[in-house]
C-alpha cells in the first residue's frame, strides 16, 4: 500500500476563512444569516411546521447548528406541550 500526502491545488487560496467566529461586521447589513440546512416547510401537519419553527428560532437565538434531545425537550415545553398520563 502506498502511502499518498495530500498537495493543496495551485489555485486555492492560501488562507482559511473560519465562519464560525463570526464577527459583528461580517454580514452587509440587511442580510439575514445565511441557512444552511433550512427545507421548504411542505408539511401537511401545522405542530409539525410550529415546531420546526420554533427549534429553528432556537437555533438562532443560541447560535447552535444542531441541539441536543434536552433542548428539544425544552423547546417543546415552550410551546406548552406536556407529557399525557
Amino acid at each position: 500500500m502506498q502511502s499518498s500526502t495530500l498537495q493543496p491545488q495551485a489555485d486555492a487560496p492560501t488562507t482559511f476563512e473560519d465562519r464560525r467566529q463570526r464577527s459583528v461586521n461580517s454580514r452587509p447589513d440587511g442580510l439575514p444569516e445565511r441557512r444552511q440546512f433550512q427545507d421548504a416547510r411542505n408539511y401537511r401537519n401545522p405542530d409539525a411546521v410550529e415546531l420546526a419553527d420554533a427549534v429553528d428560532s432556537y437555533k438562532l437565538a443560541h447560535r447552535r447548528r444542531f441541539i441536543t434531545y434536552e433542548e428539544l425537550h425544552d423547546v417543546i415545553m415552550s410551546l406548552g406541550y406536556s407529557k399525557a398520563n
